[in-house]
């Protein structure tokens, strides 16, 4: 298995959209969407490759925080996840994780916080990839109740 930060390309921006297709084809996450070329241009691309196969994504870009909150003040640099997805045959085989890692580790220069957001459908997993596996730490969460 391959891990690379990765230019965005006729070729790869047209492998992450499929992969997208699918990932909102699962359901798995309220409100998800596949992605157009706007989606993806202007971030960075980290790729997980199987025999020359794009097998996971992790897209992002640096942003300095906007206001002072409880974690950092205002003009922090983080590099704000905006997508992490891996092939169902590849989940629970550490690609996900070790494809953070690989990013985590590209952008440390840059960025004093990754930071991210999720909508999945489950939570717990989520939570627990995270915050148990990734050393990540929780800070808030925006629940609802349909009525």
């Amino acid at each position: 298995m391959n891990f690379r930060e990765s230019m965005l390309d006729e070729r790869i921006a047209e492998a992450l959209m499929d992969l997208s297709v699918d990932w909102e084809a699962e359901g798995s996450s309220h409100g998800y969407r596949r992605n157009g070329i706007e989606d993806l241009e202007g971030n960075r691309v980290f790729l997980a490759e199987e025999k020359g196969e794009i097998i996971g994504y992790l897209f992002g870009k640096l942003e300095k925080a906007k206001t002072t909150s409880s974690v950092m003040p205002e003009g922090t640099a983080c590099f704000e996840v905006e997508e992490l997805y891996v092939k169902p045959a590849y989940r629970s085989q550490g690609v996900g994780s070790a494809l953070f890692r690989y990013a985590e580790d590209a952008v440390r220069p840059e960025a004093e916080f990754l930071t991210l957001g999720t909508a999945t459908k489950n939570f717990r997993s989520i939570l627990h990839f995270y915050i148990d596996e990734l050393g990540m730490e929780f800070w808030s969460a925006r629940l609802f109740k349909k009525l």
